[in-house]
């Protein structure tokens, strides 16, 4: 069946949308037309306003566009979703966002004191992976899938979690927890190690695990999340009775290559970001080599007379 049964609003989701249009619009208006209104502002670079946007359309697109109500149909376009937002949509934020706009956030004491706990290295990975493989226990993802405002929260959490998890790689706010070179990469290797099992048990799995994408009732109370109630109510003569219709995948297949396309995103971004964090590196080893050497051998010496 083609999925312009469920509507236009489930397609295309108008008022995310309409949202979406209005945070770019409040963007441009504080970092443009009002910044001289705010102490230590700086002007905008074409790069942040690149990185916002693409972070605006592409949430656009996994939240408001078809692949959101595909998200609710098919677990496989559920986790391209939750890749593409935590991976992808969260450090681009993070990126297109000035600096002097994220010092105004530090700024708010109790704010800053929560945030300093949680954007610490160790903490930021232990609460996003946690997140991360809590959200898909059957019985939480079926849950949330079930309630409106439980989705709503879980998502916007996991979001904030992932911006956590992201912020020691990606900030260049003086002050902030900033990892560097070697430290950075192992903070990247390490978590797509302890996000492995929860994609494993997805993977490795011989039955499928999610009510809310088999056949019956549950799948269509999870579709209510995005479809308008009287717009379900209007297809229920034409016997839909799950995402059988929609795709010749068995629900054990579209659950398996879920986990596996979650996988294979995290790894391809990951390994784009390490590249880009290594020649980083290397490059700032190279034009350093000189000062680090110096500096190694003045060490050197000293431990020498100390030793004398």
């Amino acid at each position: 069946m083609p999925l312009s049964i469920f509507g236009f609003q489930a397609l295309w989701s108008p008022l995310f949308l309409l949202f979406i249009v209005l945070g770019i619009a409040l963007y441009l208006l504080l970092t443009i037309k009002m910044r001289h209104r705010f102490e230590g502002s700086e002007q905008l670079t074409r790069n942040q306003l690149v990185l916002f946007l693409i972070s605006m359309v592409l949430l656009y697109i996994v939240k408001g566009s078809p692949v959101d109500l595909m998200g609710h149909i098919l677990f496989t376009m559920h986790m391209v979703q939750m890749a593409l937002l935590l991976l992808l949509v969260a450090p681009l934020f993070i990126m297109g966002i000035p600096n002097w706009m994220w010092k105004k956030v530090f700024d708010i004491k109790k704010l800053a004191r929560v945030l300093d706990v949680f954007t610490k290295p160790v903490i930021s990975i232990m609460l996003f992976v946690g997140m991360f493989s809590v959200y898909h226990i059957p019985i939480i993802l079926d849950n949330v899938k079930l309630s409106a405002p439980l989705h709503t929260i879980f998502t916007i959490t996991l979001f904030i979690a992932a911006m956590l998890f992201w912020w020691p790689v990606v900030n260049t706010l003086k002050g902030q927890p900033q990892l560097h070179g070697l430290k950075k990469i192992g903070y990247i290797i390490l978590s797509a190690i302890l996000i492995t099992p929860a994609c494993s048990l997805i993977i490795f799995v011989d039955v499928p695990v999610y009510e809310t994408y088999q056949s019956g009732e549950a799948w269509l109370k999870a579709m209510a999340l995005c479809v308008p109630a009287g717009t379900l109510a209007g297809l229920s003569g034409l016997g839909i009775s799950g995402p059988e219709m929609f795709t010749n995948m068995s629900t054990l297949a579209d659950q398996q290559l879920g986990g596996i396309l979650m996988k294979v995103i995290q790894e391809i971004i990951y390994v784009g970001v390490l590249g880009k964090i290594f020649i980083k590196w290397y490059r700032d080893e190279q034009e350093n080599a000189d000062e680090i050497t110096q500096n190694a051998l003045l060490e050197r010496q000293r431990l020498t007379m100390h030793e004398h």
